[in-house]
């Protein structure tokens, strides 16, 4: 008395899957742009700490690279200035 699927319905579950899978890797690669150099300093400094010569400088890093993604990030993109960064670094 079980109904069986029909046939082009038997991957919808695994593509669903690799799309959520996908959107995921998508949010991913975003936040390690924005923020990899900040936790690229603050691995150091912890690096530092467990070989015992301090994370001043993992530190400064990671603050430096922090200020910049938030001076990145309150740019503000809109169509009007959409390009504007690329075009300052073709000059």
């Amino acid at each position: 008395m079980t109904k069986k699927l029909p046939k082009n319905q038997k991957g919808q579950g695994m593509t669903e899957y690799i799309i959520i899978v996908a959107l995921i890797a998508v949010a991913a690669i975003g936040v390690y742009s924005m923020f990899g150099q900040t936790i690229r300093g603050q691995v150091a400094g912890l690096a530092g700490e467990v070989a015992g010569t301090g994370a001043a400088t993992g530190k400064a890093a990671a603050g430096t690279a922090a200020a910049n993604a938030n001076t990145k990030a309150a740019e503000g993109k809109g169509m009007a200035n959409y390009d504007a960064g690329n075009a300052a670094s073709a000059k």
